[in-house]
């Protein structure tokens, strides 16, 4: 390679990275943006109540996206290559009809919410075994385990609502400590495990290089096949976690949890936006979450049909996976 040509090579990669720093940038200018925008035409957006409200919706949202995150962290976050788990929604409602038929059938939830956490587990196991043994694109793997969990939980539910009554449900749903509700602070301590898995332990910088660099991971002695079946079967324990709060928030098992697919993956992607150097984190989707939840709360205040809401989930797919895929070369200078 000539010295020009290397110059030029150089000359790219600092371009890229100063428009990596600029799209960042962007993204917390555009959050900002919006939040002043719906608290000065929104009426009682900044109220205490409608915060909570919408941290209170968010943290189901966030947990089934932490669950999306550590997918893309452990298998690399090119869905077409790497991983995804669009199972995550529909194992939730497949774990919401488990935990109100074992509770109505008279196991309390000693019994009922082990069996919850497992049967999450278990579909996460499933598309572990999908696409690390069976070698099935992610992609198709974890499509079939949605549609799989989807018929499971219709089939448990005869297709109605189930309710369920509970005093741990019902403290999950009411209670409050030092004003933040339950709901809030399952958020708060599983958002701390998290980011400390991920973020600050070895086996964490290990997941991580797995999912950027599975060849090199491989070379050094890794078991890829090891984080790869992790990464899932996390997936199923937040979609375990979320169906039990979405138990707890509305007294009965939602047959809707498979339309939370598109924000879920929505965050998870746009979380990747709002970290450094493009990659997924546990703080880049916790941050992306509550920036959905607040923009689809300010739509709804503002009269503004839901639909749009799906629209501008779909326009945020499209964008961040353009942003990122621009930005790789420059995650290797």
């Amino acid at each position: 390679m000539s010295a020009n040509e290397t110059v030029a090579q150089e000359n790219s990669v600092d371009r890229r990275v100063v428009a990596a720093l600029f799209v960042r940038i962007g993204a917390y200018a555009a959050l900002a943006a919006i939040l002043l925008y719906f608290a000065f035409n929104a009426r009682g957006f900044t109220s205490a109540f409608n915060l909570q409200n919408v941290v209170e919706q968010s943290a189901i949202l966030t947990m089934l996206a932490f669950g999306m995150t550590f997918v893309f962290i452990g298998t690399g976050t090119d869905i077409q290559k790497g991983g995804v788990d669009l199972s995550v929604a529909a194992n939730a409602g497949l774990c919401g009809a488990v935990l109100v038929t074992v509770m109505n059938l008279g196991y309390s939830e000693i019994v009922a919410i082990p069996i919850t956490l497992l049967t999450g587990m278990a579909m996460g196991f499933l598309n572990s075994i999908a696409v690390v043994s069976f070698r099935i694109m992610p992609l198709l793997a974890t499509l079939a385990v949605m549609n799989i969990a989807a018929g499971l939980e219709l089939t448990i539910t005869e297709n109605s609502v189930v309710g369920v009554e509970s005093e741990l449900l019902s403290a999950l749903q009411f209670g409050r400590f030092l004003g933040i509700s339950a709901l809030a602070w399952i958020l708060l301590l599983f958002t701390a495990f998290a980011a400390t898995l991920a973020h600050f332990t070895p086996f964490g910088v290990k997941l991580y290089a797995v999912g950027g660099f599975t060849e090199a991971a491989r070379a050094a002695g890794l078991n890829v096949g090891f984080y790869v079946y992790f990464s899932y079967m996390f997936s199923g324990l937040c979609a375990a976690i979320a169906s039990i709060m979405i138990v707890s928030r509305l007294s009965a098992a939602s047959l809707g949890t498979g339309l939370l697919l598109l924000p879920v993956l929505a965050a998870a992607l746009l979380g990747t936006v709002f970290s450094r150097r493009f990659v997924p984190t546990i703080g880049g989707t916790l941050i992306a979450s509550l920036f959905i939840g607040f923009l689809a709360n300010g739509f709804q205040l503002l009269g503004i049909s839901s639909f749009w809401v799906s629209g501008v989930q779909g326009a945020l797919i499209l964008l961040v996976v353009a942003l990122t895929s621009f930005a790789k070369p420059a995650q290797g200078s």
